[in-house]
């Protein structure tokens, strides 16, 4: 009887985590509006890659393993990148309005771009508050099927990937803003919830 009982609770707190989880794609489908109606979230969020990519300045290698514990906006870009340098500022601003200990752009200019080539483009295009990793031989964009440049991804606090989206968007936009806002807000209501 107990294990009927244990079971019972089981099945009945997986099946509320995945009414959860559908709830929270609900509402980030909700939020996309203009050029952020491309982006796909999935019905189940996804593993990373555990491969390594650069940090800037030769600072030693990272993995997204990393940076667990906060939402991440993922983007992978390149110096010859158009759209990369429209979007770049917008990121930028993203970073200035929520990077802290809940959400961090991370950015990773992916195959050849020489670090000066990179720093150049930062200085161009007045960023000052984004890394400037690398991902030199694009293992890291093979392992996440980046097939086109840019495209961001939106990895969750537990390292999973949520969302993605192919090409530039604004990323400065009130729409852009309200997806960070509900990723930072529905898991720190999660875990004052735990508390």
């Amino acid at each position: 009887m107990r294990l009927f009982r244990q079971l019972s609770l089981y099945m009945a707190l997986a099946l509320g985590a995945n009414a959860a989880a559908a709830a929270d794609q609900a509402q980030l489908e909700a939020l996309r509006e203009d050029s952020l109606r491309r982006l796909v979230v999935h019905s189940e969020p996804r593993d990373v890659s555990a491969t390594a990519f650069e940090l800037a300045d030769g600072a030693g290698t990272a993995s997204l393993e990393d940076y667990k514990g906060k939402v991440v906006l993922l983007n992978f870009w390149a110096t010859w990148c158009a759209p990369c340098r429209k979007e770049m500022p917008q990121l930028s601003e993203l970073q200035e309005e929520f990077g802290g200990e809940d959400f961090e752009v991370l950015t990773i200019a992916t195959g050849r771009n020489s670090p000066a080539g990179i720093q150049k483009f930062f200085d161009e295009n007045g960023i000052s508050n984004l890394p400037r990793h690398q991902d030199p031989k694009q293992a890291l964009a093979r392992e996440m099927a980046v097939i086109g440049l840019p495209i961001t991804v939106l990895l969750d606090r537990d390292g999973k990937e949520v969302a993605r989206l192919l090409g530039d968007a604004e990323w400065n936009s009130d729409s852009a803003k309200a997806i960070v806002q509900a990723m930072i807000g529905e898991q720190t209501d999660s875990a004052a919830a735990s508390n």
